[in-house]
């Protein structure tokens, strides 16, 4: 088992953040700064009104575990693919103007470029697949989904991606 250290945001007093090393290092710097508040060492009993399970694992996937009001999204700094997949995208008047169906990785920098965005259709018959830059997208935790600048009629006329059938993302149209 292991220590857990409890830290109070300076400027959000109501904001709590939780790591494995008394320092403090991994707490997002944004937030700060940082005061050490407890430290909860194996056998000392766990008083916070969160699970210490919950603790564990996001400083295991994180590094941190935030607890209290946060202004942007802090706890996952990684995301899975899979998570991304079948995620709704919404034009900036909040109307859902299609889904991610993929990312498009470059292969040398590993970095996301395009999602695969596919509209229109039913049941996936008759549908479309357009790219957007990854750049243009921006999670929206209210609305669950991805927010854009682009309209629904941008992505109409944009041009279609079809995987490995000759066509890909075009530079000058996006």
């Amino acid at each position: 088992m292991r220590t857990y250290c409890l830290f109070q945001a300076v400027n959000s007093p109501d904001l709590r953040g939780f790591t494995d090393e008394p320092t403090g290092a991994s707490l997002p710097p944004d937030l700060g700064p940082w005061t050490l508040v407890q430290e909860i060492g194996p056998n000392e009993e766990w008083t916070p009104a969160i699970s210490r399970a919950v603790v564990a694992a996001d400083i295991i996937e994180n590094g941190f575990y935030l607890w209290g009001p946060v202004e942007h999204a802090a706890g996952h700094l990684i995301i899975e693919s899979d998570r991304v997949e079948g995620t709704a995208v919404f034009d900036s008047k909040n109307d859902q103007i299609g889904t991610i169906k993929r990312l498009l990785i470059e292969k040398v920098s590993g970095r996301v470029l395009y999602v695969d965005v596919t509209f229109g259709g039913i049941l996936g018959i008759g549908s479309r697949h357009v790219t957007i830059p990854w750049e243009k997208l921006a999670y929206d935790k209210e609305l669950e989904g991805y927010r854009t600048d682009i309209t629904e009629a941008e992505v109409r006329a944009a041009a279609t991606f079809n995987g490995g059938e000759g066509i890909s993302p075009d530079r000058k149209r996006q």
